[in-house]
């Protein structure tokens, strides 16, 4: 990794892969705590989802103007240790018989939040520390980490969860974010600040305006958004699905999310050597019409066995795609952003896409309490099929300049200081 791209990408990268471990070992945790702790509804489990992501991308805005005008290194150390603090707090909590659904959804925002600014202020570095080619192998490389941790944690959570309850799995996630911003504080490689006063760069309306200048950043915003927001949309309705009515074992449930994720990291390691032999452009829409075909595939899941095997035959062929369309996807986007505008451009992407999960999220609740957690999930992966027509054209990918932001009376240029993502998520 550091031969390929750098020491200082590589200390990135090990905080990353600490916190990510973190992150997936405590997969499920909070509908798996509203479910079994809580005993919370359906309905309460997708509006404990919908509601975080939306106030969390709400409160995320007012941090835009803060992380670009601020160096990314201490920005992204803060970040970690605020969601150490927010979950911190459920085992102390939990600990004293205090724990709430209150406490749940203000957890989840705060976490949120921060997670968008953290999203924002890595991607900026990240472009800062790995320059050239060196980014999609970095982009690569940070992609089958997250895959990787996505098979071994959830497979290790529900063990965890067997022996101490989901609550320890939280207490493990908060102590990874602790560990992630001391692995940060190693860096070295310089920094990246837009300067107050010039080009808008911490405008809020900045990164909006850098996706709409551009249309294959625009195209692939509209894709992100919609696949992710119905992928988010239909996962607390399969918690409710297998944990709730099927009442599948916790490690089976890891189980089922944990060895697909080895096609994640098969895909992120070809995704490079792919995108080499056929073409970068090709790859990218090849894997984008792939990865929207397979979710519908869990409309067919039944209790027991033969549903255990549906679930991880569908993300497995899902998440393989996912593996390979995503470095090639985050290096387009940060190549792309015009100069000293990744930060505001990745923040506004990752709030606006919570706000559409949210709200997708809410909706499905509700379709999922009038019909059934199966038909939403059902309706979820029929109109997947149809988001990979919002990719952009062989003609669009093939200009390769990315268009600047309409011109801004303030305009300016910002500074970089000795040139040396993560992508969480």
């Amino acid at each position: 990794m550091r031969a390929r791209v750098g020491n200082e990408v590589g200390r990135l990268w090990a905080a990353y892969a600490v916190s990510t471990y973190g992150t997936w070992l405590a997969f499920g945790a909070f509908p798996l705590i509203a479910v079994r702790v809580l005993h919370a509804p359906a309905f309460a489990v997708s509006l404990l989802e919908a509601a975080g992501l939306a106030v969390a991308a709400l409160v995320a805005f007012p941090l835009g103007p803060w992380v670009a005008h601020h160096a990314k290194r201490p920005v992204l150390v803060t970040m970690d240790l605020v969601r150490f603090a927010a979950l911190a707090s459920i085992p102390i909590c939990h600990l004293f018989g205090l724990l709430s659904y209150g406490q749940l959804l203000a957890v989840a925002v705060v976490s949120g939040a921060a997670g968008i600014a953290f999203t924002a202020a890595s991607g900026a570095y990240l472009k800062h520390l790995a320059a050239g080619t060196a980014l999609l192998d970095a982009n690569g490389r940070f992609e089958a980490t997250s895959w990787v941790a996505t098979a071994v944690g959830p497979p290790l959570g529900g063990a965890l969860v067997g022996l101490l309850g989901p609550v320890a799995t939280v207490a493990a996630d908060a102590l990874s974010y602790l560990l992630s911003a001391l692995g940060v504080l190693r860096i070295r490689g310089g920094d990246v600040v837009t300067p107050r006063g010039t080009a808008r760069g911490a405008d809020l309306l900045t990164g909006a305006r850098s996706i709409a200048g551009d249309p294959v950043l625009r195209r692939l915003f509209a894709n992100s958004v919609l696949v992710g927001g119905l992928i988010v949309a239909g996962m607390p309705l399969l918690s409710v699905l297998l944990l709730g009515r099927y009442r599948m074992p916790v490690w089976q449930y890891g189980l089922a999310f944990g060895v697909p994720a080895l096609g994640g990291f098969l895909g992120a390691r070809l995704s490079a050597r792919l995108a080499a032999r056929f073409g970068r452009y090709r790859v990218l829409r090849v894997a984008g019409w792939l990865r929207a075909l397979f979710p519908v595939g869990l409309a067919f899941v039944r209790p027991g066995l033969a549903g255990l095997l549906v679930v991880i035959a569908v993300e497995a062929l899902l998440i393989t795609c996912m593996g390979v369309y995503n470095p090639i996807h985050a290096t387009e986007r940060l190549q792309r952003a015009p100069t000293g505008h990744a930060a505001p451009l990745l923040g506004t992407w990752s709030a606006a896409g919570k706000i559409v999960q949210a709200g997708l999220t809410a909706l499905w609740g509700i379709l999922a309490t009038v019909t059934s957690p199966r038909t939403a999930i059902t309706v979820a992966g029929v109109l997947l099929l149809a988001t990979p027509l919002l990719l952009p054209t062989r003609a669009q990918l093939s200009a390769r300049e990315p268009a600047a932001p309409p011109p801004s009376p303030r305009a300016g240029r910002p500074t970089a200081r000795s040139v040396g993502e993560a992508r969480r998520g």
